[in-house]
């Protein structure tokens, strides 16, 4: 019996001794988000860990980023798996809209409004303003030309008949 109780107590000495070998979560979250912010294209990426298992959740921008981000944390010590639900984003361009100076512009202007009769315009600082009258039928094929010289704004003051 007093073998049994020794053994017993050796037994949990063992498992107290090699539970608290391992590290705690928060250490292990601590040492993977301080290994992905070593490299700035890992910035949007962070770690979560439950159990030794990191889940890495965020945005990355290039092709393969999520998957080298799951490579360098996978030797970090207390890392048993890495679940990996990064998405990778694209930054977005933006591409500036285009506006056609004044001059040209006027001279655009005048060329598209040569068939309309009764229709004048003004332009200032890239803005087209439409006066005098209009056909119905006419309008809408008259404002897709004028948009095709890419003013700033096109003001539309015509009166419909």
């Amino acid at each position: 019996m007093q073998n049994f109780k020794l053994m017993w107590l050796v037994f949990t000495a063992s498992l107290i001794v090699f539970s608290s070998c391992s590290p705690k979560d928060e250490d292990v979250q601590t040492a993977v988000n301080d290994k992905l912010h070593e490299n700035s294209a890992y910035a949007g990426i962070t770690a979560s860990v439950t159990g030794g298992v990191v889940t890495l959740s965020g945005n990355c921008e290039t092709d393969g980023c999520d998957a080298a981000a799951a490579d360098v944390v996978k030797p970090v010590k207390g890392v048993k798996e890495v679940k990996n639900n990064v998405a990778v984003t694209p930054p977005t361009v933006v591409t500036p809209i285009e506006i056609t100076a004044d001059d040209p512009l006027k001279a655009a202007v005048n060329d598209a409004l040569s068939g309309y009769k009764g229709v004048t315009a003004t332009v200032d600082n890239g803005v087209v303003t439409l006066t005098g009258t209009i056909k119905r039928a006419e309008l809408q094929e008259l404002m897709m030309k004028l948009n095709g010289l890419k003013p700033k704004k096109i003001d539309n003051k015509l009166t419909i008949e």
